[in-house]
């Protein structure tokens, strides 16, 4: 080869060799990197909720808790995809039947997400209760209402005097 074809084959080797590592630059550039992996906070800030039914209770048969006086849930999520929470009794022997245990939420549903807003009987395996269909930041409460029915069944009428009942509730949070 002659000097010019020399000079020529090296900078075209340059030439190839420098778009070879801005090929490789761009597609790294390109290529998305791992979205950080969501997270789902749930936090229950009322651990024991009291029922205490009044003499109106017994005529309407049935005691509840609401709104703030109810279970206060405390969330939040960063999963573009929005959360959902869970709701069951874990109880291996409910002291209350869980068909007189009923819950339900007064708290809208988050953007694109839904809520249980009547009563529901309270089962051993998860119910639905509340979603957000995005993110969710900064906290956001959820409040959760009680509602214990056929207080008939119950050894408490009101000159009985004290019979305490108890149930857990297990709250979950799970990416839809």
């Amino acid at each position: 080869m002659s000097g010019g074809h020399t000079a020529k084959a090296k900078r075209l080797a340059s030439f190839i060799e420098n778009l070879a590592v801005a090929l490789a630059l761009a597609v790294a550039w390109v290529r998305p990197t791992p979205a950080s992996a969501a997270s789902l906070f749930l936090q229950v800030m009322t651990p024991a909720v009291t029922l205490t039914p009044s003499a109106t209770d017994y005529v309407n048969d049935y005691v509840e808790v609401t709104g703030a006086s109810g279970i206060e849930l405390r969330i939040k999520t960063n999963d573009p995809v929005g959360m959902s929470i869970l709701v069951r009794c874990s109880d291996p022997a409910p002291q209350v039947a869980l068909n007189d245990f009923l819950v339900r939420t007064t708290t809208p549903p988050g953007a694109g997400g839904s809520a249980l807003s009547s009563y529901a009987p309270i089962s051993a395996t998860n119910v639905f209760l509340w979603s957000t269909g995005t993110t969710l930041a900064p906290f956001f409460t959820v409040l959760t209402d009680i509602r214990i029915r056929n207080l008939i069944r119950y050894d408490d009428s009101p000159s009985a005097g004290t019979a305490n009942y108890m149930n857990t509730l297990v709250f979950t949070v799970v990416s839809p």
